[in-house]
């Protein structure tokens, strides 16, 4: 299974998928994104993106290696095809943490994943958010949530939205979801087919 998770910038899509892999049960694989923006404080190559440059960026997409991609605010941010591909034949569910450009490329490459809308409680809390992590000047930040505003309208694309009010009751949503969904007839009734057939 593929899960989706993406909405605003800003709205704390990390931190929610941090918490939700820190709590050390969950048994589906994070996918790491590319992306062409420096890294911010604490941030790891491998860990948080793979951080290439511009270059490299546009060279994967020429070949053909990106599952999706957009570009947002001059920089690239993208999910390596080769990696998810690897781990879903391997049996594990994959997690994305994606811009909601890129999200709409997997809904049309994928229909059956799972896609999740990480929603503010509002713009002003957004905004807040922004300039509390002091990583980028206030023409960004506005930019940013004008982008927002055309994001949030495309929350009707989504199978679920997931309000971030709190990041541990976001999490719980989170959990939720992806326990129904694996609960859905059409995921488990192939594995039942298999078993009438062995038996016939």
């Amino acid at each position: 299974m593929l899960i989706v998770l993406s909405g605003p910038s800003g709205v704390g899509k990390g931190t929610v998928r941090k918490a939700l892999f820190d709590a050390g049960d969950t048994d589906f694989q994070y996918s790491i994104s590319m992306t062409t923006r420096k890294p911010r404080d604490g941030e790891r190559d491998g860990v948080d993106y793979f951080f290439v440059s511009k270059e490299q960026f546009e060279a994967n997409i020429r070949d053909g290696e990106m599952l999706e991609y957009a570009k947002y605010v001059d920089n690239y941010y993208g999910t390596p095809l080769k990696y998810v591909n690897e781990t879903l034949d391997s049996g594990k569910d994959v997690f994305l943490e994606i811009e909601v450009n890129g999200a709409m490329q997997v809904r049309a490459n994928c229909p059956d994943a799972v896609f999740v809308f990480l929603t503010p409680p509002d713009l002003m809390e957004l905004k807040h958010r922004l300039i509390n992590r002091g990583t980028e000047e206030i023409e960004v930040i506005n930019a940013r949530i004008k982008q927002a505003v055309s994001e949030i309208k495309m929350m009707r694309n989504y199978d679920y939205a997931v309000v971030n009010d709190e990041v541990e009751n976001a999490v719980n949503g989170i959990r939720t979801i992806i326990r129904s969904e694996r609960l859905r007839v059409t995921r488990v009734m192939p594995d039942y087919e298999q078993m009438i057939g062995d038996v016939e």
